[in-house]
């Protein structure tokens, strides 16, 4: 009972971040009920806080993908509606109050306040370590989105407003964060926090530096770049996995080479809403059914054929195969990756949708669909192949920080820091082009080369949004989308949060 009512104590607190009152009465419920909580059992909670902000597909993850080309909602005469909610977000037209910003926002916070109090049980050095990871991460993601973090460093004082961390200031501070920290986390594995993910996010935030100061027009200092070339080469003892989905399949955590830092799924432990992964895109007949929703676009599936013959490419997808876990044979005839054109079961029997038409995925999709083909328009996504075996949640390990990322950003940040080092960037982009199966190879490399190949890699999995606006690209019109007004660069402060904390500021625009 006493850790129940911790977590709830935590939740409210995390929510109402920037309360007073309220904030000293639950933490007085926590010191009342919370005298046998250990640190070992806080920073536990603090993990599982990730969950939901991370796992659940109406979180960081739509923020970041369904404003983006990679990813659409589209309303089905009444399904996927929801009063335009995921239509408005891929159309940049969302009003200042999004459901779904406001819940991740308060839900990002959460992880924070889980994560700053097990600095106030006597963790172990490794443990405060863990914890200050996780908090520079849910900052990295809240400054990423809105530019405005609240941070409050003394849990003890709720008296205080918690103060407000802004843009290059912010990312410094997140940055001074993780270099105090990386020499006390373990060496892995990638779901623990570890100094790889500590390596990697601090490569983030390097990258990303001169965007926090002026998302607009960001420059990008040569002495940033050059950091995060160093701590790419610090990341050591990884490779490309030989079978490119293994790094998603539900036996991920042991069978993928190149994840760094990723979410535990096991049934009856730890886990989240990744399932949604599957069940949000797959039509309601294939197996598993689905609840045929989002799909990608014709305009970003072309990205891979830099050629014709690049449809050898690994990563637009093939046959589910027994081999992804032990146990499992194909039971369903589902491909995995980008699914267009007819669709098949097991026993190679075409399948239809619901009134009976061929159920086969159309390159052609729109915000709003109507007609006979409704149920089908548009390019399916499987990233994680579905586990046939689970209750709740599925074994997929979301995978937040992988290897592959770490060599795009390094090649990024040489070819940024100069024409002179284009040939040791592209030897990187064509070493993981060949490692994945793709017929061609660039002979010259340029930036936006490099967002292509990160789009081909790194597609739906929660990146695109921070990469357009690196690339200086998310200002213009893409398929389904006109060119956006720049407050759109930042999503608003949610209004609650703005009526309990006036060291806040609603965004320009909103």
């Amino acid at each position: 009972m006493k850790i129940l009512k911790l977590s709830y104590a935590l939740l409210l607190a995390g929510a109402l971040f920037s309360c007073t009152k309220l904030e000293q009465r639950l933490r007085s419920e926590v010191s009342a009920e919370s005298s046998s909580v250990t640190a070992t059992g806080l920073l536990q909670s603090a993990y599982e806080f990730l969950n939901s902000p991370y796992q659940d597909q109406a979180r960081i993850w739509c923020l970041n993908e369904h404003t983006t080309d990679e990813c659409v909602g589209p309303t089905r005469a009444g399904d996927w509606d929801d009063n335009g909610v995921w239509r408005v977000l891929h159309a940049h037209t969302w009003a200042a109050d999004h459901g779904f910003a406001a819940a991740t926002f308060s839900e990002l916070l959460q992880v924070q306040f889980a994560a700053s109090s097990v600095l106030t049980k006597s963790p172990s050095t490794q443990q405060a370590a863990e914890a200050r990871f996780l908090r520079a991460l849910s900052m990295f993601s809240v400054l990423d989105v809105w530019d405005q973090v609240p941070y409050r460093a003394d849990l003890t004082d709720l008296k205080q407003l918690p103060e407000t961390k802004k843009g290059q200031a912010c990312a410094d501070f997140i940055i001074s964060e993780l270099e105090a920290i990386i020499n006390d986390l373990p060496n892995g594995p990638a779901i623990k926090a570890n100094k790889n993910a500590a390596r990697a996010l601090l490569m983030k935030l390097y990258l990303n530096r001169g965007v926090f100061a002026n998302r607009q027009s960001p420059t990008f200092a040569a002495a940033d770049m050059a950091k995060v070339v160093s701590l790419a080469d610090q990341i050591t003892g990884f490779s490309y996995t030989t079978n490119y989905y293994k790094n998603f399949s539900p036996d991920n955590e042991t069978a993928s080479t190149e994840n760094i830092f990723s979410l535990e799924n096991t049934n009856g432990v730890r886990g989240g809403n990744n399932q949604s992964r599957w069940y949000c895109t797959l039509h309601y007949n294939q197996n598993p059914s689905g609840w045929n929703g989002f799909t990608t676009l014709s305009d970003f599936y072309n990205k891979f054929l830099i050629t014709p013959q690049d449809t050898t490419d690994k990563r637009l997808g093939g046959p589910y195969l027994s081999g992804y876990y032990s146990g499992v044979t194909d039971v369903s005839g589902l491909r995995v990756g980008l699914l267009v054109g007819q669709q098949y079961n097991q026993n190679g029997v075409a399948l239809t949708d619901r009134g009976g038409n061929p159920l086969s995925f159309t390159p052609q999709v729109a915000l709003v669909e109507s007609g006979n083909n409704l149920e089908v328009t548009g390019i399916r996504v499987i990233k994680f192949p579905p586990d046939y075996q689970f209750n709740f949640p599925a074994r997929n390990d979301m995978v937040l920080l992988r290897y592959a990322d770490v060599q795009l950003m390094k090649a990024e940040a040489l070819l940024r820091q100069g024409a002179g080092n284009e040939p040791a960037a592209r030897a990187i982009v064509n070493a993981l082009r060949t490692a994945r199966g793709a017929t061609s190879t660039y002979s010259t490399l340029t930036l936006d080369n490099i967002l292509d190949e990160r789009g081909r890699e790194l597609y739906w999995e929660g990146w695109r949004r921070n990469d357009l606006i690196r690339f200086g690209k998310w200002l213009q019109a893409w398929q389904l989308k006109s060119a956006s007004d720049a407050k759109r660069l930042l999503f608003p402060i949610p209004s609650d949060q703005l009526a309990l904390n006036p060291n806040l500021t609603q965004n320009s625009g909103y």
